[in-house]
């Protein structure tokens, strides 16, 4: 068999530009501690690195989510808080307001005191994240969400929930709607409210009554009537919802039961009072609570403390009495919504705070296995590249000696 030097050369050539190919990629996989230069080294783990790869940055994506959701309601909470400070110091005035031995002076100074808590109020209900995105309104982030304007205090946002993608699976609210906060606040003690006739000259002041028996509520208005007779005063009460209006206190025919100032009326499982004297003729109207902004309700009590209490016309009286007992109401439904949504931002914070630490668990099981599909084994590539280095060098010397082989050097 004959080897022409030609064959010998290529055959040569070969094998070094292998062995320079194999140290080059040694030397590459050192170069970046990575094992896979190209898929084509192992496709199997470069297409599974990919997929986790992908993950991972969902994952990383989720978690920057969490913390802007986080942030947020952290804000939210904090807005909320101060509203609650700023509700207890108004209950404060408002009970020293209910004093009936204050002047008109008095009641104008706590007015003042009132109508600047008030726009401090306004102000933490138009807070902002700090970028200028309001909180309070809805998916309205960029439109101011509540103005006083002439007719008093609205509301320009939606009734809109931010959702914010946390999880593959869970997106949370990261804020509340100032609709629901500020805007629906039950009147009277969130079941009923009392209201005295605009037309009533005597000094009766209505309670927020009391639900006993849940079971026979019907939903129907009532009116409570006063009639003073020989300086005797009674009252009646009429279903004024019923066709026609029916009377449920006293018991027909009786005209009318004897009428002590505080003393519990009780009728198809409600429980009211009435205090003070009411004049003859003069009524309440008992309802089921309406949604009333706790703006509004403030002002009803700003206007009323400005109007001044004239001495020997009790209906001036009654009228501030009857305003401080609503507002203090009002306030008292509106801390509890407060407390409410408080505790709903609160446990989606714990819930965030839960996610963030899955997420992390997670990341760090990605980063696991991309290190065991992708990292380089040091020790074995430094072992390679010194056997590699050294076959190459063997190699380029076996050439040169065979290389240098001819007849010439014997003849």
């Amino acid at each position: 068999m004959r080897i022409s030097t030609s064959s010998i050369y290529d055959s040569n050539v070969a094998l070094l530009n292998q062995q320079q190919s194999k140290l080059f990629q040694t030397q590459q996989q050192v170069a970046t501690g990575r094992r896979m230069i190209t898929p084509a080294d192992d496709p199997a783990a470069a297409a599974r690195a990919l997929e986790v790869g992908q993950s991972d940055a969902m994952n990383t994506q989720y978690g920057t989510n969490r913390t802007s959701a986080i942030n947020t309601l952290a804000l939210v909470d904090g807005a909320l808080q101060n509203v609650g400070n700023i509700y207890q110091s108004m209950r404060s005035v408002v009970t020293a307001a209910g004093n009936t031995v204050l002047s008109n002076a008095e009641r104008q100074a706590m007015a003042s005191d009132l109508s600047g808590q008030l726009q401090e109020l306004l102000g933490q209900a138009n807070s902002t994240d700090g970028a200028g995105t309001y909180l309070f309104s809805g998916f309205q982030g960029a439109s101011i969400p509540f103005v006083n304007t002439a007719t008093g205090v609205q509301y320009f946002g939606d009734d809109g929930q931010r959702l914010v993608q946390v999880s593959a699976s869970r997106q949370l609210a990261s804020t509340d709607p100032g609709s629901d906060i500020f805007m629906r606040i039950k009147n009277g003690n969130d079941t009923i409210s009392l209201a005295p006739s605009v037309a009533n000259t005597g000094s009766g002041v209505a309670n927020a009554g009391q639900v006993t028996n849940p079971a026979l509520l019907t939903g129907a208005n009532y009116q409570i009537a006063f009639t003073v007779a020989a300086g005797v005063t009674s009252y009646s009460v009429t279903n004024t919802t019923a066709v026609p209006p029916t009377q449920v206190l006293p018991a027909l025919p009786a005209t009318g039961l004897p009428y002590v100032s505080g003393q519990a009326i009780a009728f198809d499982g409600l429980q009211v009072s009435v205090s003070g004297a009411p004049a003859n003729g003069d009524t309440f109207t008992v309802a089921p609570s309406t949604n009333q902004s706790v703006f509004q309700t403030l002002t009803n009590l700003i206007n009323a403390l400005k109007q001044p209490v004239v001495p020997g016309v009790p209906a001036t009286s009654a009228a501030v009495s009857q305003s401080v007992a609503d507002t203090l109401s009002g306030l008292d439904n509106a801390l509890n919504k407060v407390l409410t949504v408080r505790a709903s931002v609160g446990a989606r914070m714990n819930e965030a705070d839960s996610l963030k630490a899955s997420g992390d668990s997670l990341a760090l099981q990605f980063q696991q296995t991309l290190s065991q599909l992708q990292d380089l084994d040091y020790n074995k590539a430094m072992s390679d590249l010194s056997q590699q280095q050294l076959s190459l060098q063997a190699a380029q010397k076996s050439f040169v000696q065979v290389s240098g082989l001819s007849l010439f050097s014997y003849m």
